[in-house]
């Protein structure tokens, strides 16, 4: 009788079904992830830095997706976390100090090897202190012999400093810490390696020119900010060329103020920390003036009268200021903070 069931013993298959059966497609084998590229380098300054002191300007708040203080050493040696898009793509950095001074660094990704031959000019390396007399200060005089080891920081990224600076604008640092944080988990990429949860790399110059207008609106970023954002991004790889120029200057300045929106406050706020600016003063800063004013008189200061505070140290004015903040002093409050503005809703 013949079967009816399927084919059994050695009965030939049909060809019919041998030929159905073959083109059913074996799930290929998944390729192993390539290996993430990863460098190390180990720094000995000179002298009794802290990269805490220095790396702090780099920060924008405690949540921020591409800056992270983990001073606990909950994930490897106690230090500080960073992405950084480089040159040579992305890349995740672990610096940390251990007690001789001694700074371990650990990068991963494309911009791995880009990220840690940077890493003495990060740290401040070339950032010479040995001319700035602040003997007629006494506080400044004793806070510098305090800290021999404060350094401006060199990121050599421009276009990450001037976009951060841009948003910074005219508004609180409540408010400028959120849109930073906003924009960065919206249009950055995952950061490389081990990196703590929620880090993310800054994205690409033509990923901010591409982000609309609702997007930009929706982290709190008017459109005169926006607009200026966009702006820098255009001309993104000319603004990285100044990092050549050396630490700031006029000719730094001249190509940042040259982007519309870009005024004397964002680009020392930039030049700063890019550069390694030691005469860049945050003109127009909401605090600024009056924390020079009352640590160098103990009355408050308008910009103007800040500058003329500042003039003795001309060329190493910024480095004043860093030493008066370094030093712990904080201005008297009188008032109310400024108000929070939010128009998203809008």
């Amino acid at each position: 009788m013949p079967s009816t069931g399927g084919y059994r013993g050695s009965r030939a298959v049909p060809e019919s079904v041998r030929r159905a059966a073959m083109s059913v497609s074996t799930p290929a084998r998944s390729s192993p992830a390539p290996p993430v590229r990863r460098a190390r380098t180990v720094w000995r300054p000179a002298d009794g830095l802290s990269i805490r002191q220095v790396l702090s300007s780099l920060s924008r708040g405690y949540a921020d997706p591409t800056f992270q203080w983990d001073l606990e050493g909950r994930r490897g040696p106690a230090g500080a976390w960073r992405t950084v898009r480089t040159p040579e793509g992305t890349a995740t950095m672990h610096l940390a100090q251990r007690a001789d001074g001694e700074v371990h660094v650990e990068a991963w990704g494309d911009g791995a090897d880009w990220a840690v031959d940077r890493v003495p000019e990060l740290l401040g390396k070339g950032d010479d202190w040995s001319d700035l007399d602040v003997a007629s200060v006494p506080f400044l005089h004793e806070t510098l012999r305090r800290k021999p080891g404060l350094r401006l920081p060199r990121t050599g990224l421009v276009l990450e400093a001037m976009i951060a600076a841009i948003i910074e604008q005219r508004i609180t640092g409540v408010e400028a810490r959120l849109a930073w944080r906003t924009l960065i988990n919206a249009h950055g990429d995952p950061a490389p390696g081990p990196a703590p949860a929620g880090m993310r790399v800054i994205p690409t110059a033509e990923a901010w020119r591409r982000i609309p207008s609702w997007e930009w609106h929706k982290a709190g970023v008017d459109p005169a900010r926006s607009r200026t954002c966009v702006r820098a991004a255009e001309v993104a790889d000319g603004l990285e060329r100044t990092a050549e120029l050396g630490r700031g200057g006029e000719e730094v300045w001249r190509k940042m103020r040259s982007i519309s929106g870009v005024g004397v406050w964002t680009a020392a706020e930039t030049s700063q920390r890019s550069h390694g600016d030691p005469d860049a003063v945050s003109y127009g800063d909401y605090h600024v003036h009056d924390v020079v004013g009352f640590a160098l008189t103990g009355e408050r200061a308008d910009d103007d009268r800040m500058m003329e505070l500042l003039e003795p140290w001309r060329g190493q004015r910024q480095r004043v200021v860093r030493l008066i903040y370094a030093s712990g002093f904080r201005k008297p409050r009188f008032g109310p903070r400024m108000t929070i503005q939010d128009h998203r809703a809008i």
